[in-house]
């Protein structure tokens, strides 16, 4: 037994899945053995072939909650591209807005006229008065650690355990058996990231209080609510506490809303009245064109200037040339002038509210020791009765091999969910339809199973 679960039902299972999938798609595995001639491992990038699939899948096209293969399989997408097509895919403000930029130009260096209606809508949703653009929130955050540590002279950034910021080199540090230990599976990396990187463990306060007490740590860098290694919510009166120890020790908070701006129009920060001095979002924020922001508060933006206008001449190691370009800029104003809506969001919420509901009777009926957790239109299943507290206990449950076999099956029946965890999202395009077919299919895989 493994997840309550008879492990040889689950082999099983795959290896029917499998042979299914195979002869399916015969297209993408053709597809897939050309790309293999030139691409680095036979994929754009490298990921891509950590799918649940035996060759990758080959998308055609996508609209709305949906894509169609290149076998001409339709889908119904509850990934949504990790979050990056969180609005659906090609929405229709965005399209007619990048249709109409594509003749106008896109990229110049220089500010275009969506510039400052986007920073003015930025900051009426977040409430941060200051803002600036980078091309996916790993830039971002890059980009505002330095701005933070050059603001407040203080070197170190405390991030939590299992976080996940992209690619930033500072986040790729665990507690392994509680000790700080840099991620091994960071390629290349040639200096000490536990010179600079402190880790604590999600919701523990005091372990909190003891990394801040030591005086250097320029920065929180946090999702209001881990996503990427299993949702894990903050305990009641964790953030309360954690700004005012923040503070109190003259650190800065900097909320990554990238997953959780699922949370509604301000993110997850605004609907529950947090207070940080910096805020992130990236890949959904235009419609999925590559684009992210951050934003300051006032005192904080006042700081920074004095950073950068202190220091010498020269590249300050922030921002590229196509950042704030002008596609990306025309795509964001569209996006959060269009799509982003409040009656969006109420669609969103109430058909994840369902689809949670459904999930948790679905596991129920099958006597599994499993959770399910819902954040706005972020709904995830967990192989443990009682939802995880912190990052050790959420990698404690996770079980790839389980996942890959649920994931094969629901994709078979023309269903998509995320890769490397059970997360599913509902985008204003999703129906009512769409959530029941994949609760029926998520109840006949179980049957299958047990």
């Amino acid at each position: 037994m493994r997840a309550g679960l008879n492990w040889q039902r689950v082999q099983a299972l795959v290896a029917a899945e499998r042979a299914s999938y195979i002869a399916r798609n015969p297209e993408s595995a053709r597809l897939a053995g050309e790309a293999a001639q030139h691409l680095l491992f036979g994929v754009p990038m490298h990921w891509m072939n950590d799918w649940s699939t035996p060759f990758p899948l080959t998308v055609r096209e996508a609209a709305g909650a949906c894509f169609r293969d290149a076998d001409s399989h339709e889908y119904i997408d509850f990934c949504l591209g990790d979050t990056g097509a969180m609005f659906g895919h090609a929405p229709q403000p965005v399209a007619q807005a990048i249709a109409r930029q594509s003749a106008r130009g896109y990229t110049a260096m220089l500010p275009s006229e969506d510039a400052g209606p986007v920073a003015a809508e930025l900051s009426r949703r977040f409430g941060l008065p200051c803002w600036q653009f980078a091309l996916s929130a790993s830039d971002a955050n890059r980009f505002v650690l330095r701005w933070l540590r050059a603001a407040t002279g203080r070197s170190k950034v405390l991030v939590f355990n299992g976080c996940y910021h992209g690619t930033v080199d500072d986040v790729f540090v665990d507690l392994v058996n509680g000790v700080p230990t840099q991620r091994d599976s960071l390629l290349g990396q040639v200096y000490k990231l536990t010179d600079h990187t402190v880790v604590v463990e999600f919701n523990d306060l005091p372990a909190l209080e003891a990394a801040l007490k030591q005086g250097d740590i320029a920065c929180v860098l946090a999702e209001p609510v881990m996503t990427n290694v299993g949702m894990v919510l903050p305990q009641p009166g964790f953030w309360d506490a954690a700004q005012q120890l923040i503070r109190q020790h003259g650190a800065l908070l900097v909320i990554d809303e990238t997953h959780t701006i699922s949370s509604g129009p301000g993110g997850y920060a605004r609907a529950h009245g947090m207070q940080p001095d910096a805020l992130v979002i990236g890949k959904p924020i235009s419609g999925g064109v590559p684009c992210a922001v951050y934003g300051f508060t006032e005192e904080l933006a006042r700081r920074v200037e004095r950073a950068k206008r202190s220091a010498p001449p020269g590249h300050s190691g922030i921002g590229t040339t196509l950042s704030a370009n002008m596609f990306a800029m025309a795509a964001m104003r569209a996006n959060l002038e269009e799509v982003m809506t409040e009656q969006a969001y109420q669609h969103m919420f109430a058909l994840a509210a369902q689809l949670a509901d459904g999930l948790r009777d679905v596991i129920g009926r099958h006597q599994l020791p499993w959770c399910v957790t819902q954040i706005g239109a972020r709904t995830e299943f967990q192989f443990t009765l009682t939802a995880p507290r912190n990052g050790s206990e959420a990698q404690a449950v996770m079980d790839s091999e389980l996942e890959q076999a649920i994931h094969l099956y629901l994709l078979n029946r023309g269903l998509l969910i995320t890769p490397f965890h059970n997360m599913l999202l509902v985008c204003p395009a999703t129906t009512v339809r769409d959530t029941a077919q994949l609760m029926s299919a998520f109840d006949d895989c179980l049957a299958g199973l047990t």
